[in-house]
């Protein structure tokens, strides 16, 4: 919670001055020194003494003085609220080195567990597409809104092959301008689009590129900076995630079919200068609770918008209720308003 005007919060030392007087008071209350022989008198003149109840239209009026102290403060919340449209493009490493097992049970088992999550995550009127890219790239599925779709294409990777990040990049710019489809893989039909409040055409949802490896680029037609640059100009930011340790190691088959234990570390500076060019972000995950807490911050970082909403009325409704409340019980039990 937060105050448009904080300084207005000064005023609250005037409660524990109300409750300095209000004990002072009750220590000043006179006491009757009268003694009272005849005992059946004393039982018609004078009332059950009233206890704890006395203290009750007091509290509630100290309640009621600081919710409307605390109003003049005008207290905001900050919270989330799921963004309406966008486009995101999960471009994803799926070569040999995938397979290495510094991240348990493996990279590629790693990587679907939390990809699943994000989709999850989204909210439901996003459009995710998937991008795979090895020796050589491929759209696995084009913008779509439903994800039972999109989780079936995530549980189909492979790892296999070299890397061509770059082209997973072109890639995956492609596939963001590419039709909706819906379950059949059929074009969906896009909804009509408004124009704006001040009559101006709407402009096109926002398309933000996600890009996990785990490696160098080693192959492809298209260096991964100068892909980045063509991000950049078609406005996409690149959220870059480097996935495993320095000491990761994959077992591959070279050219002559032979397996070869081949040290596989994520090439950081590469993915960090693409998050640097095209204005996204760039994150290491060298363990899968890593990459999981990636996916849960990349969710709400692109689906959701932090909004404030001012709270000066509930906390003064709720000041006005409390004085209500104190001067009904003090009629109800003593006849007499506080």
């Amino acid at each position: 919670m937060s105050f448009a005007w904080p300084l207005a919060l000064l005023s609250l030392v005037l409660v524990p001055v109300a409750v300095a007087a209000y004990l002072w008071a009750q220590s000043r209350r006179p006491k009757y020194a009268a003694r009272f022989t005849n005992l059946d008198l004393l039982a018609n003149v004078v009332d059950g003494s009233p206890g704890w109840r006395r203290h009750i239209p007091a509290v509630l009026g100290l309640l009621a003085l600081t919710s409307l102290l605390v109003a003049l403060a005008r207290p905001e919340f900050v919270h989330k609220v799921p963004k309406q449209e966008a486009t995101v493009v999960l471009v994803t490493d799926v070569s040999g080195s995938m397979t290495a097992t510094d991240i348990q049970p493996t990279r590629m088992d790693a990587a679907k567990t939390a990809a699943h999550t994000l989709v999850e995550t989204l909210p439901k009127g996003f459009r995710l597409s998937l991008v795979s890219f090895s020796a050589g790239v491929r759209t696995v599925v084009a913008p779509t809104t439903d994800r039972d779709v999109m989780n079936a294409a995530i549980d189909s990777l492979t790892p296999t092959g070299g890397t061509a990040m770059g082209d997973g990049i072109v890639e995956g710019i492609a596939a963001s301008k590419l039709s909706t489809i819906d379950a059949k893989g059929q074009p969906a039909a896009s909804p009509t689009p408004t124009a704006t409040a001040n009559g101006q055409p709407p402009k096109d949802p926002p398309v933000i590129m996600i890009l996990l490896s785990d490696g160098a680029n080693t192959l492809g037609q298209t260096d991964p900076l100068d892909a980045a640059d063509q991000a950049q100009v078609d406005g996409i930011p690149i959220f870059t995630i480097a996935l495993g340790t320095q000491q990761g190691v994959a077992i591959v088959t070279d050219s002559q079919g032979r397996q070869r234990r081949v040290n596989v570390p994520p090439d950081e500076e590469t993915l960090r200068e693409i998050s640097d060019i095209t204005g996204g972000k760039f994150f290491s995950a060298p363990s899968a609770k890593d990459l999981q807490s990636i996916y849960d911050e990349l969710g709400s970082k692109i689906g959701y918008d932090k909004t404030t909403s001012e709270a000066t009325v509930g906390f003064a409704g709720f000041g006005a209720l409390a004085i209500l409340a104190a001067g009904a019980l003090s009629l109800l039990w003593f006849n007499r308003f506080p």
